[in-house]
């Protein structure tokens, strides 16, 4: 037996999968568990130097970021434990973990490697093999038989963010019904990784882990799958099951714009088996800007999806890069007015409107010789490459918009939108339009977490 220490420093609010899952596994081997969310308690030393090994949980770049002051905190209480990290972003900073003292770097299909790594402990000195180190080729990814989540030492699903619908509150449960993504989006972080394979979690196992949920009090489910119609037909027999089993309990899913269109016609299933909204990252409305990034759509199918959610009733919220090297002050002005024209203002987060590109180590932007030629170096502080845009204003709205977003988190969405519409048009030297004209309409859900990478 094993004593073991799992960390998550940040997932969006949510109770964290990525510590449920591999502690179900742990302790069905036998290993002694013990779950720590810094989100949400505080560091316990006393665990730290009790454990054996320690195992941080690096899904997103904020994640990885705040994860390494606690590595190196944790080396100092515990010099003997043996430092793993794993999830996504894990093998994409694997040199600059190591140098933190992480031992062992393993991918986002982490379960079964964990148990192995365990039931195995090396000293630091001799682990120097990394299972899913960034190498320049696809990662090996093992396919897992799942298990269902365990759940019992987290903090309560009351305690981290919740569905909003206007002044109703509803606790949220998290589960993953597929892990990575079959398309290449070339700024996406995923795509390093998975390089265009993803693998699916059986229904009987997503079923069991949302029941577990909603006896926990869990009242709407957010599916955190990279895009929830990878595989459409499995994606129907979640829904379907879900309803089935609790048709009091909402549910949010991320989609592709291209699936959108292209399986338009599952839609209604959606509305009906009470999908709350749909997240889908449409990124740009610059059909340039959506070139670059290989997203698979255009302006057009953009505006095609909009109104067929209209048609039918159901929640669209888009999520935006709206500072990429290719942004003009003209274009951001445009983007705000077609969120406008299109309605979606109250269906778009504050923080949107700021979103700068991130260019991680593995990223497939410097494919591109026009990004290579505004990157400067990568920070190993920040863990991108830096880069900046040719006409310093683009580059100081961005600074000042983010500012923004980040200092009235409680404002309501079509407040901070007016700001953002005024500044942007300040910025450019353009007298603002008239806005489209108000539509009263049922409030917008949205999960009140204010950040998204």
């Amino acid at each position: 037996m094993t004593r073991i220490l799992l960390f998550s420093t940040y997932d969006l609010g949510r109770q964290p999968f990525g510590l449920a899952s591999p502690a179900a596994w742990l302790r069905q081997a036998g290993h002694q568990v013990r779950c720590l969310d810094l989100t949400r308690v505080k560091l316990d030393e006393s665990a730290v130097r009790d454990a054996a090994l320690v195992a941080f949980f690096l899904p997103m770049h904020t994640a990885t970021r705040m994860a390494l002051p606690v590595i190196d905190r944790v080396r100092a209480i515990n010099p003997s434990a043996h430092i793993c990290a794993y999830g996504l972003y894990a093998p994409l900073n694997a040199a600059i973990l190591r140098e933190h003292g992480v031992a062992t770097v393993l991918g986002p299909e982490f379960e079964a490697d964990l148990v192995k790594l365990a039931s195995d402990l090396r000293p630091y000195a001799e682990a120097t093999g990394m299972s899913g180190e960034a190498t320049g080729h696809p990662v090996e990814l093992p396919r897992l038989l799942f298990l269902q989540p365990d759940r019992s030492d987290l903090p309560p699903l009351s305690r981290y963010a919740s569905l909003q619908v206007g002044e109703s509150r509803k606790i949220v449960g998290y589960t993953e019904a597929s892990r990575g993504c079959k398309h290449r989006c070339r700024h996406c972080p995923i795509v390093p990784v998975y390089d265009g394979r993803f693998r699916v979690v059986p229904v009987d196992v997503v079923m069991a882990d949302i029941a577990a949920q909603v006896r926990a009090g869990a009242q709407h489910i957010t599916f955190g799958d990279p895009d929830f119609f990878n595989g459409p037909r499995h994606a129907v027999a979640i829904v379907e099951a879900l309803h089935r089993g609790f048709p009091e309990v909402s549910y949010d899913v991320t989609i592709k714009v291209e699936h959108l269109l292209a399986q338009r016609g599952l839609l209604p299933l959606l509305r009906d088996t009470n999908c709350a909204f749909v997240v889908s990252a449409v990124e740009s409305i610059d059909d340039v800007v959506l070139d670059r990034l290989e997203k698979g759509h255009t302006r057009a199918d953009f505006e095609t999806v909009v109104a067929a959610f209209a048609a039918v009733g159901l929640t669209l919220s888009p999520t935006f890069v709206a500072f990429t090297p290719w942004t003009t002050l003209d274009g951001y002005c445009e983007l705000l007015q077609e969120i406008d024209r299109l309605g979606l203002v109250e269906a778009v987060a504050p923080i949107q409107y700021a979103i700068r590109l991130l260019i991680p180590q593995g990223s497939r932007m410097l494919e591109l010789e026009d990004v290579r030629a505004r990157v400067s170096h990568f920070d190993a502080g920040s863990l991108t490459h830096v880069w900046q845009h040719a006409e310093p204003r683009v580059d100081a709205l961005q600074r000042e918009l983010e500012a923004v977003a980040g200092s009235k988190l409680n404002a309501s969405r079509s407040e901070m939108f007016s700001r953002v519409w005024t500044r942007a048009h300040e910025a450019a030297g353009r007298v603002p339009p008239p806005r489209a004209p108000l539509v009263a309409r049922a409030a917008i859900p949205y999960l009140n977490e204010p950040w998204y990478c």
